[in-house]
């Protein structure tokens, strides 16, 4: 699908606040941004169905779910093929701690993994009984979080009439 949207503030406003206050009623969004209820739910349908909204999740936190340890992994593969590749982003798309995922240049690694785990214990488990056996993994290198400095999921809003092009 390729498609523009053009964006306006009443857009915007929406957007930024369903990124802070995901279970705002219709309502209370039509209010804050100064729209008919009718319309506000219109807009949001439409951004929906544009797929700017992919979805709406609550936030966990972690250390209450006994999960104080996070860890950002650089991974390096042994050979840097289409099917190696494919191959290792199925069998980490299996593991529950991983949170994110990126491919990765500008590093001696081919990924960074952000994972999240009880403990040493627990990471040691995950490392020595998944992470390393997976196929064509030559390395990892880890580094440990001491403090989440930000820790944000929202994303800047583009301001402005801007067109955002959807593919």
């Amino acid at each position: 699908m390729n498609a523009s949207v053009q964006l306006d503030r009443y857009d915007r406003q929406i957007l930024e606040l369903l990124q802070a206050e995901g279970r705002i009623s219709n309502q209370d969004l039509a209010d804050r941004v100064s729209l008919s209820p009718s319309a506000c739910l219109r807009r949001v349908r439409a951004l929906e169905e544009s797929g700017l909204i992919t979805g709406y999740r609550a936030l966990l936190d972690a250390r209450r779910l006994g999960l104080s340890l996070m860890a950002l992994l650089h991974i390096s593969m042994d050979r840097h093929t289409p099917e190696r590749f494919a191959h290792f982003e199925r069998e980490i798309a299996r593991i529950d701690e991983v949170l994110e995922c990126l491919l990765i240049t500008g590093q001696d690694a081919d990924y960074q993994l952000k994972i999240v785990i009880a403990d040493m214990d627990a990471y040691r488990e995950l490392l020595i009984q998944h992470i390393t056996r997976i196929t064509g993994v030559a390395g990892v290198h880890s580094s440990f979080v001491l403090q989440r400095v930000i820790d944000k999921t929202a994303l800047p809003v583009i301001r402005g009439g801007d067109t955002i092009h959807i593919s």
